[in-house]
């Protein structure tokens, strides 16, 4: 089942566009990983797919029952954001806003959810602690788990794993590899690792001078994997 179509995309801000051209379907189930160098749009895309921005030519449709409301997206953390003065419990139940409607409170199968959230992301022990006391590794665990609360079908995640080091990446590219399995969540994750690239996805969307999308063996077949020499090790635990 189609859950998102991309027809003759082109993105960016006006008279600024950074993206030409894309024609994309993605499925109930697929794990899409979006690469490419700096500057080639990949979180204007992001933005363009949740209606932040409007295309600046060619259209972006949702289909199969698809709100977008109910995509869970993870955003790129800003300094200020890692010092948000809230308990885990209320980051992640925040999650649930878009299920609230006019409701000013979170009902009981809300606060279950953001409960099953914690635990299945394995900070349910970190419920009561301050968000902004929290290593990076947690903090990226809490958004996800948010994330989760407000998906109900696909997951959008704009490099979950920036600043972690390598073994704290690997656990948190596993979670999200489990969820998408294991419950058949859409994932759509922009990241500069190729490692995590080629071992999660099933088909990679690689922007640059024209947009490519393939399955990972393609992908290396047309690009190697030596694309992204040289990406930045170390980073913050998990």
């Amino acid at each position: 089942m189609v859950q998102l179509i991309c027809t003759d995309l082109s993105a960016g801000h006006p008279g600024r566009p950074v993206l030409h051209g894309l024609d994309l379907q993605v499925f109930a189930g697929d794990f899409l990983c979006v690469t490419g160098e700096n500057g080639r749009g990949k979180t204007t895309l992001a933005k363009t797919l949740l209606g932040l921005l409007p295309p600046l030519g060619g259209s972006v449709r949702l289909a199969g029952g698809l709100h977008r409301r109910e995509i869970g997206y993870l955003p790129q953390q800003t300094a200020a954001q890692r010092d948000f003065p809230a308990s885990v419990r209320e980051v992640v139940l925040s999650g649930c806003q878009g299920r609230c409607g006019l409701r000013p409170f979170y009902n009981s199968a809300e606060k279950r959810l953001a409960q099953n959230a914690m635990e299945q992301l394995r900070i349910d022990h970190l419920a009561g602690r301050c968000y902004r006391a929290l290593s990076g590794g947690q903090q990226r665990r809490v958004l996800l788990a948010r994330a989760l609360c407000a998906a109900r079908g696909l997951l959008l995640l704009d490099e979950p794993a920036a600043g972690l080091d390598p073994e704290a990446a690997a656990r948190l590219y596993a979670l999200i590899g489990r969820l998408n399995r294991q419950q058949g969540m859409t994932v759509i994750m922009i990241s500069h690792d190729t490692d995590a690239v080629l071992r999660h996805a099933s088909r990679v969307l690689h922007l640059g001078e024209a947009p490519f999308c393939g399955s990972p063996d393609a992908f290396r077949q047309r690009f190697g994997p030596s694309i992204f020499a040289g990406q930045a090790e170390g980073g913050e635990a998990l």
